[in-house]
């Protein structure tokens, strides 16, 4: 089951995997960080918005090509939901994992924020862009 996971799904995890050692390592001073304002917020917005689109990309992959419209439309629901919902808590878990288990970082409810904005467009960006390019990609 967890070769499969892997098979179906290796950009969700090693996107997952990069946010979380990026999360929990100790952040060296960027002089950039200075010059642009809520960089970190950014980051956030970024990271999430990547895993919810390349996790929407994934399951639609993997659940919808070549599926009736109604079946896909109801799987497509499912998704949105998914990569919004599944991002955004495990951003709020890694802000928790920040605060109380690392002495380097600490948990910020803004970070969570910028997480859950971050997912949600991912999501959308997922949406309107994913099956265009999975319909690309299989006729190549």
């Amino acid at each position: 089951m967890l070769t499969n996971c892997i098979k179906q799904y290796p950009l969700t995890i090693l996107t997952a995997t990069t946010i979380c050692v990026l999360s929990v390592i100790p952040v060296p001073e960027v002089k950039m960080a200075e010059d642009i304002p809520l960089i970190d917020k950014w980051v956030h917005f970024v990271m999430y918005g990547g895993l919810s689109a390349v996790t929407f990309f994934e399951l639609y992959r993997n659940y919808c090509k070549g599926t009736q419209n109604k079946k896909k439309r109801e799987a497509t629901i499912m998704m949105l939901l998914c990569t919004f919902i599944v991002p955004s808590l495990y951003g709020g878990l890694l802000e928790l994992v920040q605060k109380y288990l690392t002495t380097c970082r600490s948990g910020d409810w803004i970070d969570f924020i910028a997480d859950a904005i971050g997912a949600a467009l991912g999501s959308l960006l997922g949406l309107i862009v994913v099956p265009h390019l999975v319909r690309k990609l299989t006729h190549m």
